[in-house]
């Protein structure tokens, strides 16, 4: 069992989603008037800029053939830096875990009908009707980016780890490790997950709320609805289901239906965060783009792109990783939920922008030990499981072989550690990790999670299906956290294909 970091990384955050503010506009631009000036010059000049500057920012969502302009108002919490625009959209509207307050009356979407996700189009903004190899999810940033060493790095990721193994669950499950047991436990998870989710289609790791209204132990104190919704919809992805198909269709629909209610569309991207910080928009950015990848739904095309636009936008142009917040000088957990959005983005064939991911090698460089066999969870901290189980994993997915002597190390280090009886934020990257190594280090893995998850697994009341492992991350995320990511380790057989077989390390994306 591995030591547990003395300073866990708070999951997904530290803030209240409650935290987005409604503010006024900036008055600078009449602070500058002449005072003395005539009356009517002053009214003209203001009043002009107002609407030309409100022409500017308006925001047009269309849902079918209605059409909703919301007007947009400049955030100004967030300080201005190179690089991205000096500032966020924020839409006047009242707030309820960062959401509208009348979330609950949002109607969810017909079984029959297809997916009408808002279209979201920003001002100044041509529709996606290009060629997909024309798109970017990238606006041009206002300087270039830089390495500490002068030079530009390039990262391909390899084309490994797909999809297509999510429709053909049994063979390989039996194939690469899984049973007739963790099988099961998995749908009766999925059952527990789909029976926890909210009228609008959202989830909420407070328990205490309805459905549950707190018949099941453990709930969570993490406020963004929306990073509980995106990370509720990756199991049921991760084992094949969408909202096109399979007994879990409805669920898959109306989650991603109300991901997509609450998009707030800014200059430089889509906003998932959802008045939480940078975990909701990776987690609701990853199901976006699993979704469209596995349908090819242009429904979601859209959103998926600028949600990979606005993490584009968010990374630290110095360092290269990203935090809670945009811009912020980064930390490995939040950069892997990062990573791995980006990495859907490119399996979904989404263009990401080899720069940035390029500047995720700086990143990694600057927190690695023992010549990137280990990970902390910033540069000042000390290496930690937790965290080097994160480093390794983006290191593999940026590249990163079986040949690299790091990362022999770095899967020693976990083959020495084993996965924890409660710390599941650790075991979750790190039986990725075990899993694309293969050999007998992952079958020793194996057994042990697998087992132990067949076993903890609740099976009596309203609790049957679900897990809870008492720990911070436990905690914080509560009871539908803990089901969440136990089921997506009982999917790894199949949720993604391996990294290292010859066709994986030698295509290009």
């Amino acid at each position: 069992m591995p030591e547990k970091p003395p300073n866990p990384p708070p999951l997904p955050s530290e803030r209240s989603a409650d935290a987005a503010p409604r503010v006024k506009p900036r008055g600078w631009f009449s602070d500058q008037l002449n005072i003395e000036s005539s009356s009517w010059l002053i009214s003209f000049l203001v009043h002009g800029t107002a609407l030309f500057i409100l022409g500017l920012i308006t925001v047009s969502v269309e849902s079918g053939g209605d059409r909703l302009n919301l007007l947009a108002q400049m955030n100004r919490d967030e300080p201005a830096r190179p690089g991205i625009e000096s500032q966020p959209l924020v839409v006047e509207r009242d707030l309820e875990d960062g959401f509208p307050a009348k979330s609950e009356s949002i109607e969810a979407p017909s079984l029959d009908a297809p997916l009408d996700m808002p279209r979201v189009v920003v001002s100044g903004d041509s529709p996606s009707d290009k060629p997909e190899a024309a798109q970017s999810t990238s606006a041009p940033r206002t300087e270039p980016t830089k390495q500490p060493s002068g030079k530009q790095r390039t990262v391909v990721m390899p084309s490994g780890g797909g999809w297509e193994g999510r429709d053909n669950r049994a063979e390989l499950a039996g194939m690469r490790g899984g049973s007739k047991q963790s099988e099961e436990a998995v749908e009766r998870g999925l059952n527990w997950l789909a029976a926890h989710q909210r009228e609008d289609g959202s989830f909420s790791f407070d328990l205490k709320k309805p459905p549950c209204n707190g018949k099941c132990r453990n709930p969570g104190t993490e406020a963004s609805a929306t990073a509980a919704t995106g990370l509720a919809l990756l199991p049921f992805l991760g084992a094949g289901y969408t909202h096109e198909k399979g007994e879990h269709q409805r669920t898959v629909k109306r989650g991603l239906y109300s991901l997509g209610a609450r998009a707030v569309v800014t200059p430089r991207g889509i906003d998932l965060r959802g008045g939480g910080t940078m975990y909701a928009q990776g987690l609701a950015a990853i199901a976006l783009c699993e979704a469209y990848g596995m349908t090819r739904d242009e429904a979601l095309k859209d959103i998926a792109r600028g949600a990979l636009r606005f993490i584009v936008h968010a990374q630290n142009l110095d360092g290269g990783g990203w935090r809670y917040t945009p811009g912020e000088p980064g930390d490995v957990t939040v950069t892997g939920w990062q990573l791995m959005a980006l990495r859907s983005g490119q399996l979904a064939k989404l263009e990401v922008p080899s720069p940035t991911v390029g500047m995720v090698e700086q990143f990694l460089d600057s927190v690695q030990t023992d010549g990137g066999a280990r990970y902390r969870y910033q540069i000042q901290r000390k290496p930690e499981p937790t965290t080097t189980a994160v480093g390794l994993l983006c290191r593999m997915y940026l590249g990163w072989g079986r040949d690299r002597p790091a990362l022999y190390q770095g899967v020693a280090f976990l083959d020495k550690w084993g996965p924890s009886e409660t710390n599941i934020y650790y075991d979750y990257y790190a039986t990725q990790v075990m899993h694309f190594w293969e050999g007998p280090e992952w079958e020793k893995w194996n057994r042990r999670m697998r087992d132990h998850l067949i076993a903890a697994q609740a099976n009596s009341g309203h609790e049957s299906g679900s897990w809870h492992f008492p720990d911070q991350y436990g905690d914080t995320g509560g009871r539908l956290y803990t089901t969440a990511m136990s089921l997506l380790i009982l999917e790894v057989y199949y949720r993604h294909m391996p990294l290292f077989e010859q066709r994986a390390v030698l295509e290009r994306p």
